[in-house]
């Protein structure tokens, strides 16, 4: 039996184990058996099960840390499982739908202690939209980061990339440009295309603007934003008005309000008028293209998208179209994909020439 077993290299213990199996059962209990314990001490017992579920049936709207709590305030003595043992329940009974993979972007968001002056950073977001007269009305504000100057409180009848930007390039021309713009990830800030960008944020990009997204999910990384939100619903669109001329005058009169009279603690109850001060930086008649070091090799996609490389056309993205592209080169056959400060991508050269494009590798330096 030793030799037998050194023959195939498994050990004594179970070369005995096949053998009394085979004699029990023949070939057909020679299978793998479940591993799987008999017992489970930790086990939600059908009591507990009853409970969560009859809770969960009169209120569907409360999730596991609730339903939890509620159990745990009325029945303190009893032993209830943990607020994660309770979602797996709810999960596996069809009550919840599973969250949705977070997005692997590499996202850029500094902490707001290195808003030091004005002008480093401005928020932007969408009040969430209201009707005026059956018409959507949705609010564009855009604030100083450090200030809280509130610079922009538009009635948009379309949040597309044309009014957005004309409502930006109103706010450079009157009080010059930011370092960064920090937003969420929706339409037109993001896309959920190479690297985030949207048409929007390309322009940004162009100007010398660095584009900033807080992670999604997360909106307590812009929470000064949030916050004056708050403020500007409380004061302008309960209700709303019965005309647009009149809700932008209402979000005009907020705006003056805010800037010049309400007195703001974080300011030491001065108002942001007088923090801001425009920025130095004018905007420019025209955008130029990202400079980029002289090791770069540089590429503008087509109309669809592509570049040319090595006799392949790997796509970048529409957004790119025309735009021009850094590859910076960091090993034999991988380049790293920037738009000026942004990094996009990871290039790999394969085998014959095929080429691919990793989004959710981050960069190792930058330009």
């Amino acid at each position: 039996m030793l030799a037998l077993c050194a023959e195939y290299n498994v050990s004594p213990k179970t070369g005995h184990k096949w053998v009394a199996r085979f004699l029990d059962g023949g070939v057909p209990n020679l299978v793998d058996r479940s591993r799987a314990p008999h017992t489970q001490p930790n086990a939600l017992c059908e009591d507990v099960v009853v409970h969560v579920l009859e809770l969960r049936q009169k209120h569907p709207d409360w999730g596991p840390k609730k339903l939890r709590g509620w159990l745990q305030d009325h029945e303190p003595t009893r032993r209830w499982p943990a607020a994660s043992t309770v979602g797996e329940l709810l999960l596996r009974r069809g009550l919840v739908a599973p969250r949705r993979p977070a997005s692997r972007r590499p996202y850029a968001t500094p902490p707001a202690a290195s808003w030091t002056a004005p002008n480093i950073v401005w928020c932007a977001d969408f009040k969430g939209w209201a009707r005026i007269n059956a018409e959507a009305c949705h609010p564009l504000t855009i604030t100083d980061g450090y200030s809280r100057y509130l610079l922009r409180c538009d009635a948009l009848r379309d949040p597309r990339t044309e009014p957005v930007r004309e409502a930006f390039a109103a706010s450079f021309r009157e009080f010059g440009l930011p370092l960064r713009i920090r937003t969420d990830n929706g339409s037109p800030f993001a896309s959920k295309g190479l690297g985030g960008l949207s048409r929007l944020s390309v322009w940004w990009v162009k100007l010398g603007i660095t584009p900033e997204r807080i992670v999604p999910g997360r909106p307590q990384q812009n929470g000064r934003h949030e916050r004056m939100h708050r403020t500007l619903k409380a004061a302008t669109m309960r209700p709303m008005s019965s005309s647009w001329v009149a809700q932008q005058k209402a979000f005009d009169r907020f705006r003056h309000e805010y800037n010049h009279e309400r007195p703001h603690e974080a300011l030491e109850q001065k108002p942001p008028a007088s923090v801001y001060i425009p920025s130095d930086r004018r905007a420019p008649t025209e955008p130029t293209d990202p400079v980029y070091p002289s090791h770069f090799i540089t590429r503008r996609p087509f109309k669809n998208g592509a570049v040319n490389w090595n006799g392949r056309q790997p796509v970048l993205g529409t957004v790119l179209t025309h735009e021009l592209v850094g590859f910076e080169p960091i090993a034999e056959g991988r380049y790293q994909l920037w738009f000026g400060p942004l990094y996009l991508g990871l290039l790999l050269e394969k085998s014959k020439g095929q080429h691919s494009l990793i989004k959710n590798v981050l960069p190792q330096s930058s330009p």
